[in-house]
């Protein structure tokens, strides 16, 4: 069970792959939100079930029912990957019933020593690739991540390669936005990345994102290049997984886009403003090197919060310390 945010359901597909290929005996039922059934699609012995948060399964009542419902599925067990009340409920009713449960330990006191102004402990703390492991391993199912297995590249419809069209340029997603502004790369540098990588025109650069002000943004980012494309609004989600799938390499911000990337085989460059990769929330199988922080010695502080949704005073422009040359050369050493 793991309901939410984006980039968490996407951070338990590699997990899951790697169950199935190592237990095929074993059938998994993913308890998720209805959006985040794509992220599951073609993995073999995985049923879906879709939580409905706003009927069936709403409140105690739908809690109860909800456990009703997966039970008739004759579960053995039940892994917590979210640890949050909901799930602490339906885990409880499982054992109670006299199976097997194990949550998933978010590791809450390594990231405040991490996080903290005073007394920081800046250390790596474990990944949540490996903390889901760690699950499996408490209901018998040991997990080696080290040879991971990604799914094929989707074949683009004729839809979207209309769009994009189909000149064997190289595909460079760019995903600028997340939920919190602390983790968002400043407008002006993402243009200037934008149009340094669009100076090549064996390049292909495709903006992600969604809603009406990030699509205006998208727009204005896109509109003076004729190999920048701005996505956002013109394809649906499924289309979209498919598309990045294809990607060459991704730029994103520490949100879903990247774990997204990640799932599907693609290189990873991420940039960290309030938050960094020693949180746990590093890519699956990406690199240190190609997580870009901001400056530490300009910002001691940092990281400042595990999420990003902790404003500190003066930290306002740390991710101005990440210099768009830097994230280019990345991009281009991964091309």
């Amino acid at each position: 069970m793991r309901l939410s945010a984006m980039g968490d359901v996407a951070m338990t597909v590699p997990v899951l792959r790697a169950f199935v290929k190592q237990y095929p005996e074993v059938k998994i039922t993913v308890i998720s939100r209805p959006f985040f059934k794509p992220f599951f699609d073609g993995i073999p012995n995985l049923e879906f079930f879709a939580f409905d948060e706003k009927e069936r399964h709403k409140g105690f009542k739908g809690l109860l029912r909800l456990f009703s419902d997966v039970k008739k599925l004759k579960i053995d067990a039940f892994a917590d990957l979210h640890n949050v009340l909901r799930s602490k409920i339906v885990s409880l009713l499982f054992a109670l019933s006299g199976k097997k449960r194990a949550t998933v330990d978010k590791g809450r006191e390594g990231k405040k020593e991490l996080t903290r102004s005073e007394n920081k402990i800046f250390r790596q703390l474990p990944t949540m690739f490996e903390r889901h492991v760690k699950v499996f391993n408490e209901l018998g199912f040991t997990l080696d991540l080290s040879n991971p297995q990604f799914p094929e590249k989707a074949i683009l419809s004729s839809e979207i390669l209309d769009l994009i069209g189909d000149n064997n340029q190289k595909l460079v997603g760019i995903a600028p936005f997340a939920q919190y502004d602390s983790k968002v790369y400043p407008k002006d540098l993402m243009q200037e990345v934008i149009a340094k990588l669009a100076e090549n025109k064996a390049n292909k650069i495709l903006l992600f994102g969604g809603g009406k002000k990030e699509i205006e943004i998208l727009d204005s980012f896109a509109k003076p290049f004729e190999n920048v494309i701005n996505m956002a609004g013109k394809i649906k989600f499924q289309q979209e997984l498919e598309l990045i799938s294809n990607l060459d390499v991704m730029l994103s911000m520490d949100s879903g886009n990247a774990h997204i990337a990640a799932m599907l085989g693609v290189k990873v460059i991420t940039l960290w403003g309030a938050t960094h990769p020693y949180a746990g929330f590093l890519p699956f199988n990406q690199t240190i090197e190609n997580a870009l922080v901001s400056d530490r010695n300009q910002y001691p502080k940092l990281p400042t919060s595990v999420y990003g949704n902790k404003v500190v005073e003066g930290y306002e422009d740390a991710m101005r310390s990440i210099s768009p040359d830097e994230i280019v050369g990345k991009i281009q050493k991964v091309l």
